[in-house]
């Protein structure tokens, strides 16, 4: 086996792309790679110092948090690269629709097919150069042409896609392989 320093490689790593509103009321995207679950009821998302940190704080730590696909995918790697301190059009730029999300004040991008309206519940390790924020997810909104004949959720529909941070690329999910909590107990 060859070995490596230690890096971010974690995998997989969902794109995200956070939603919020600045001061004016104008709505902002930025796309973070190093976020995950942080119980059944929160995630956690590492910020650096950026416009979206900016907004966070304006808006009593209110945001979306969309998952980008394969659709959404140049569009989110654009958000991620252009900050709004620079480019205040950037939302009309990147094509998406805007809506208020219905429970935080925070946009929601229609273009996606998965969308959690959250809140920041703690700043961990606070700096000048950002934070590790752990939020509640208030709500999960979720287009209905992505969902499964039971009425949830249906993840292989969405084309939703990784972040590789070892070559810096983007990688769709593909189908399902087995049964969680169930294949196991083929093995005797």
């Amino acid at each position: 086996m060859k070995s490596f320093k230690p890096s971010p490689w974690v995998l997989p790593q969902p794109v995200l792309v956070i939603g919020t509103y600045d001061k004016n009321g104008v709505a902002n995207a930025m796309n973070a790679a190093w976020g995950g679950e942080w119980d059944a009821r929160e995630i956690m998302i590492s910020m650096g110092s950026h416009a979206t940190t900016e907004n966070l704080e304006l808006n009593n730590g209110e945001f979306t948090l969309a998952f980008a696909t394969k659709e959404t995918a140049t569009a989110a790697d654009y958000v991620g690269m252009v900050s709004a301190k620079n480019e205040p059009n950037k939302i009309a730029k990147a094509g998406w629709t805007v809506e208020k999300a219905q429970n935080v004040n925070a946009p929601v991008f229609k273009e996606f097919p998965l969308t959690m309206e959250c809140r920041i519940s703690k700043k961990i390790d606070k700096s000048a150069s950002g934070y590790n924020l752990v939020a509640e997810i208030v709500n999960i909104l979720v287009d209905e042409k992505y969902l499964a004949e039971d009425g949830k959720p249906d993840v292989e529909k969405m084309n939703l896609i990784v972040f590789d941070p070892i070559h810096l690329g983007y990688i769709q999910l593909g189908q399902r392989i087995g049964n969680a909590f169930s294949d196991g107990k083929n093995i005797k």
